[in-house]
């Protein structure tokens, strides 16, 4: 695996780039929050196969995004530790994120890195929709997108 380093300001307009591609904007839109790259800290494979992208506030870390081109080689794991540690260097008391209700693979994954499920934001994705109208009605599976599932990791001091 590719080692992990800290996203650089000369980066933003790939990291834009991957998520026009991946995300279909150069936002995200979460909770209603309007989150853009350069608001942003993150950390990125060497050949961006993996990135992580985060926000700190008032003792919390929120994970906004979360990629990983190749699953089940561990870049995913290793991008998730990597912000649990920069969350500790900063004192942060919890690690949260949320995903869509569609997201099975998201939420399996978290849940077996130590995330609880803490809530469930009924009709949040259709709220985002009229901030981002490209936010899809529907997955692959046909399954609506409508809520948005918050999870958490709470940190030892």
């Amino acid at each position: 695996m590719s080692s992990i380093r800290r996203l650089i300001p000369d980066e933003l307009p790939r990291l834009r780039q991957f998520w026009v591609e991946h995300w279909g904007g150069e936002e995200m839109v979460i909770h209603g929050d309007v989150f853009r790259c350069e608001q942003l800290d993150g950390f990125v494979t060497d050949d961006w196969k993996g990135i992580v992208t985060f926000y700190v506030r008032d003792e919390e870390c929120e994970i906004v995004s979360l990629d990983s081109l190749n699953e089940g080689w561990g870049i995913g794991t290793k991008l998730i530790d990597t912000v649990l540690e920069e969350a500790r260097a900063r004192n942060c008391k919890r690690v949260f994120l949320s995903t869509t209700n569609d997201n099975m693979r998201a939420l399996r994954f978290y849940r077996k890195r130590g995330f609880e499920l803490v809530a469930v934001h009924r009709d949040a994705v259709n709220e985002s929709r009229k901030i981002k109208p490209s936010i899809p009605l529907i997955d692959y599976n046909n399954i609506p997108l409508r809520d948005e599932i918050e999870l958490e990791m709470t940190l030892n001091a």
